[in-house]
């Protein structure tokens, strides 16, 4: 269910998921050569730490205050919501010496006009300055994006190594392919550089980028690899070596107040703001100048890498989260798990006695499971029988209206703890399987809600719609009445015309029946 700077708007991506949190600086800890704390501020950009899970934009997801993690939009959103692992919080140690807080340094804004002579300003109209801050926007953030990554590779990666408080092959797992990503946008950088003219301005951006793009291919194995990084960085958290590192490194000013994972998040963050960028370049590019098909051709060619990128994504991340689910009985075994490859969304959620459960809705599943520890790991064993989503019906309960573990109803409750609920039931063989579930907040009810109802479309239009149909119902079953029927006869009549036959919901019975049947 995890953001940014100057004279265009950015990104809001909450990145997936995959609750996409606070960790360190060092100071003095490191070894001769190593030391971080002599590291200049390296840029400016300004990362927020999200999760709608696994696609470059929706991994990605849910935001995280919200455990709910959207896998749609995976590299819009930021893996690192809300860590999975629930990482100890480690109280610091009283033979520990403290620190005064370090002035954070912080990264200015730099505008192509405060930059370079504002005399030529005089000699351009306001749509071409425009564009000048935009082409400038574009250098400054790939500049800002290599220090970044230098600073991640120098002030932590390498001291890391050479203080042994983890191994190589962690952090290789943690870092991915980072190192090859800095030559490729130091490439970018060289090239805009010397398209500027010595006013500072600079004619065509269009044919640069139409030859540099392709290179982001090579995002794809950073990018799948995310959601298994962020996982065994925050286990690794739990050793209070890399705590003790971590939060030096968080204290101290380089760091700008970003954690680790911040840092290993930019990359994917700068890949889903090119469109934003180029976008930004041709809105203020003049018809008929040439640099403008150049720059169509650049648009379509980064969203289809985005796209692309976004899938592959979320395959891993599908893949990732399969691999860990555990099954109790041979019987929860189910080929709709083992032939998904879209994870729509996950989180966790509680029943309605409180207990805490995490579910994941892959394309054609609903698995409800319990996180538990196996070998050091978090797993998820399986929780009843997995749902399909094409015998999946849904329920939006109002405020109050849930029962509380045989608690009475309404005004004897707590009406905080019985805020948020929903429900999902399933008929297999006779028997009724139902679950009450409810969110952190009502937006991450409407998030559950609102993939539920688009994985049902995604399977079946027709079932999709007598669903929709099923959860009016249900929405009116207190004070449901031949009457009522009758007056609300206008919700069939629509039920069928998206149906598209009347055969399609004779099986519903008359007024309904079967929605009641379910309900009671």
């Amino acid at each position: 269910m995890h953001q940014r700077n100057s004279s265009m708007k950015h990104d809001t991506y909450p990145l997936i998921p995959f609750s996409l949190k606070p960790q360190a600086s060092c100071r003095c800890l490191c070894s001769p050569g190593v030391c971080v704390c002599d590291l200049q501020e390296p840029s400016s950009k300004r990362v927020k730490p999200l999760s709608r899970v696994t696609s470059l934009a929706s991994l990605i997801p849910p935001v995280k205050a919200a455990p709910l993690k959207r896998i749609g939009q995976t590299l819009q959103r930021s893996i690192s919501f809300r860590s999975d692992c629930r990482p100890e919080i480690m109280a610091p140690r009283p033979w520990a010496k403290q620190i005064a807080p370090a002035i954070t340094k912080r990264r200015d804004s730099k505008l192509w006009s405060e930059t370079f002579d504002l005399g030529l300003g005089h000699m351009l109209s306001s749509t071409e300055i425009k564009r000048q801050e935009a082409i400038f926007e574009l250098s400054q953030g790939e500049q800002d994006l290599i220090e970044d990554l230098k600073l991640a590779k120098k002030a932590y990666r390498d001291p890391m190594l050479k203080l042994s408080i983890m191994t190589e092959h962690e952090l290789n797992q943690i870092f991915g392919t980072l190192d090859s990503l800095i030559p490729l946008h130091e490439d970018l950088l060289s090239r805009l550089r010397e398209a500027r003219k010595l006013d500072g301005s600079t004619d065509h951006v269009g044919h640069i980028l139409v030859d540099w793009l392709p290179c982001l291919e090579t995002y794809n194995s950073y990018c799948s690899n995310q959601v298994a990084a962020k996982a065994l960085l925050d286990h690794k958290k739990q050793d209070h070596r890399v705590h003790d590192f971590l939060q030096r490194c968080l204290e101290s000013p380089f760091s700008r107040k970003l954690d680790l994972w911040s840092f290993l998040d930019i990359p994917r963050s700068r890949l889903v703001k090119y469109p934003l960028l180029l976008r930004e370049i041709l809105k203020h590019t003049p018809n008929d100048h040439p640099d403008r098909q150049h720059l169509h051709h650049a648009m379509n060619m980064i969203q289809s890498i985005v796209a692309d990128i976004n899938s592959q994504t979320g395959e891993s991340e599908c893949r990732y989260y399969k691999e860990r689910l555990l099954y109790v009985e041979s019987g929860q075994r189910d080929l709709l798990i083992d032939s998904s490859r879209i994870l729509s969304c996950h989180g966790e959620l509680k029943n309605n006695r409180g207990a805490k459960l995490h579910v994941f809705l892959f394309q054609d599943v609903l698995v409800v499971t319990r996180a538990v520890t196996q070998n050091e790991q978090l797993c998820y064993q399986l929780h009843r029988q997995p749902i399909p989503v094409r015998d999946l019906e849904w329920e939006d309960l109002q405020d109050g209206e849930m029962r509380l573990g045989g608690s009475i109803r309404g005004a004897f409750s707590n009406s905080e703890r019985t805020k948020n609920f929903f429900r999902v039931a399933f008929r297999s063989g006779g028997q009724l399987q139902t679950h009450c579930f409810q969110a952190s907040d009502a937006f991450n009810k409407q998030q559950w809600l609102n993939c539920i109802r688009q994985a049902k479309e995604a399977v079946n239009p027709q079932t999709a719609a007598q669903s929709i149909l099923f959860s009016i119902v249900l929405q009116k079953r207190k004070h449901f009445s031949e009457t009522d029927a009758a007056v609300h006869g206008s919700v069939l009549s629509c039920a069928l015309l998206v149906c598209g036959n009347r055969s399609e919901t004779e099986h519903l019975g008359p007024p309904f029946h079967f929605n009641l049947a379910v309900c009671n």
